[in-house]
């Protein structure tokens, strides 16, 4: 019920703030109305994403849940790809929030807490959004190029701000030299985002999602201080 709440308010702020294209699809300014019903539009397609997989979701449906029409759907994007991938960047958006535990010292007996609270915010971002996140890498990997750059656009940050920790921390002599702090970073967010995608599947071998978090804390905390947690 909270994440839920958590959910709708991240939306409501969604909407509140101007779009990222200011233009139909015949270049139109969008007024507030219009930015209204865009809205309406996004949300539908978000809700209708949790239910099933994106090439099994028509415009009809979006259309019906938003209270409007196939037309006007099509007034704002071309298809729901192009809607998913709206939904996608502004998933992005909620990324540098998500990292502001990075930027805290992670030494010391609170170290460890302030790790579990980037692991646990990486897997509530990926609940979610899963379905969008989900399609958005598999889309990428396949070469389309506007996935990709939401994909980007979500990782370079977390990358930045991880590289940016080790760093420091291999410049003091925690972590050895050999230890390259783009490539941990990379590593560490490949981790996070691939666990996070496919915690409920661990399920299976009896991991939990608070032992997920847990762990990729742990790993976290170890490569970023180049100390053991207690």
């Amino acid at each position: 019920m909270a994440r839920r709440r958590e959910k709708q308010e991240r939306q409501a702020k969604a909407a509140a703030r101007p779009a990222a294209r200011q233009l139909d699809q015949n270049g139109r300014p969008l007024g507030p109305r219009a930015l209204e019903t865009r809205r309406r539009l996004l949300d539908a397609t978000d809700a209708l994403l949790a239910e099933r997989p994106v090439r099994d979701v028509s415009v009809v449906e979006i259309a019906r849940r938003a209270g409007t029409s196939p037309a006007t759907f099509y007034q704002y994007f071309q298809d729901v790809e192009e809607a998913t991938v709206e939904l996608a960047q502004e998933a992005a958006e909620e990324v540098p929030s998500i990292l502001e535990p990075l930027r805290m010292d992670w030494r010391g007996k609170r170290g460890l807490d302030t790790a579990r609270t980037l692991a646990d915010a990486f897997v509530r971002h990926w609940d979610d959004h899963h379905a969008v996140l989900l399609f958005r890498n598999v889309a990428a990997e396949q070469g389309d190029r506007r996935f990709r750059k939401a994909r980007i656009k979500a990782l370079h940050p977390v990358i930045l701000e991880l590289a940016k920790k080790i760093g420091e921390a291999r410049d003091a002599g925690r972590i050895p030299e050999a230890i390259h702090p783009y490539a941990a970073a990379a590593a560490l967010a490949s981790m996070l985002e691939r666990l996070a995608a496919y915690h409920q599947e661990l399920e299976y071998f009896g991991a939990t999602r608070d032992q997920l978090v847990e762990t990729c804390a742990r790993i976290l905390h170890n490569t970023v201080t180049g100390r053991p947690a207690a």
